[in-house]
């Protein structure tokens, strides 16, 4: 299974696992499946801790990829077609990286997420 992780689940598997359901923790450690981060959850995190909204253990530039790295996260790069499918999405979220992340996932990804407001795009998902 190819499971895309929604930001905040990114975070919290590189700095506080004990937040994940132990399904989900589980899922993200069988090796049968391939985990990606989107190159929006990247762009999102470096704004948020610019801006001083999330503390890291270092600069996301560097500290991001090399904890990618270690734990086999692989990266989806974000695409012109999945950037421009976006302005087709209904305006059930109005979170512009979720909405990426949306598109991405309907190309065959599970969302692993917390956010009920990706209900109603009818995605698969992993809910933690």
């Amino acid at each position: 299974m190819r499971l895309l992780l929604d930001t905040h689940v990114l975070l919290w598997a590189l700095l506080d696992p004990g937040r994940l359901d132990p399904r989900v923790a589980q899922a993200l450690r069988d090796p049968a499946h391939e985990l990606l981060a989107s190159a929006a959850s990247a762009w999102e995190i470096a704004i948020k801790q610019s801006l001083g909204k999330l503390v890291l253990p270092g600069p996301a530039d560097a500290w991001l990829p090399e904890a990618c790295l270690r734990t086999g996260i692989d990266w989806l790069a974000v695409q012109p077609e999945h950037a421009l499918a976006v302005g087709r999405l209904p305006w059930h979220h109005r979170d512009p990286f979720d909405r990426l992340l949306a598109v991405q996932a309907s190309t065959g990804l599970v969302l692993v997420t917390h956010d009920r407001a990706f209900e109603p795009y009818g995605l698969v998902v992993m809910w933690t």
